[in-house]
């Protein structure tokens, strides 16, 4: 793993309407690591996820990837450079079947994962590829979300509430498939509330409060940090 940052935010700042919503925001992720966004609801995570991909428009400051400024590009020249964004809502095509829905975005990169890749770290979608979006779980359809985005080959996950109103054997399951992807070297920014998941995953955290970032602490301080977290979170 290389020290020097896969991704770099400097002074990152935000507007929906008049709204200014992040405020001078700094994070740095190197290559294969997992770094996970704390803080309540309405801190800011899911919108510093949405700033870094473009989906917000009115952004200023500095998104550098391997040194290239992202901060004036659209949503799909993003998406080009090698980031991919799995929403919290997962955006699954109710009409299309799995292997539709897999196949739909464009390839960034020659380095996606084949669709028998895919099925071996997802069994259940190779048993579900003839089902339309609409008869998938909530596991299911999140699966599918992720792995939709390991086929196009980008090096960055952007993954907003993976584990949300999932049962414990499917957030298992994620986990599982987080800790294969970190093996094979994917950088994964995560925005993550269980505490019990990240701390399997996360090599590194940051702390959001009001849309700064008011702390950061290697995963394995997580543990001496409780305390602080549930003051700071509410939990």
């Amino acid at each position: 793993m290389s020290n020097a940052p896969l991704l770099e935010i400097r002074g990152l700042n935000a507007w929906y309407g008049e709204s200014h919503v992040l405020h001078g925001v700094d994070l740095d992720i190197r290559e294969g690591e997992t770094v996970t966004l704390l803080g309540r609801n309405g801190a800011g995570k899911t919108t510093t996820l949405r700033a870094i991909m473009g989906i917000l428009r009115r952004r200023e400051g500095v998104i550098r990837l391997r040194g290239k400024d992202l901060i004036g590009l659209p949503l799909h020249k993003v998406a080009q450079a090698g980031i991919g964004y799995v929403p919290e809502e997962r955006g699954i095509f109710a009409s299309l079947n799995v292997a539709e829905n897999l196949m739909l975005p464009p390839n960034v990169a020659e380095s996606g994962m084949s669709l028998d890749e895919i099925y071996t770290l997802f069994p259940n979608l190779h048993e579900r590829r003839s089902s339309q979006g609409t008869k998938l779980s909530g596991g299911e359809q999140q699966m599918l979300a992720i792995a939709r985005i390991l086929r196009t080959g980008a090096r960055i996950i952007l993954l907003d509430e993976p584990t949300e109103g999932l049962a414990p054997v499917i957030v298992q399951r994620i986990g599982d498939v987080l800790v294969a992807l970190k093996k094979r070297g994917m950088t994964i920014l995560l925005v993550e509330q269980n505490f019990r998941f990240a701390r399997k995953v996360a090599d590194r955290f940051y702390l959001m409060e009001d849309g700064r970032m008011v702390n950061s602490f290697p995963g394995h301080e997580l543990d001496a940090r409780m305390d602080e977290l549930h003051e700071v979170l509410g939990v």
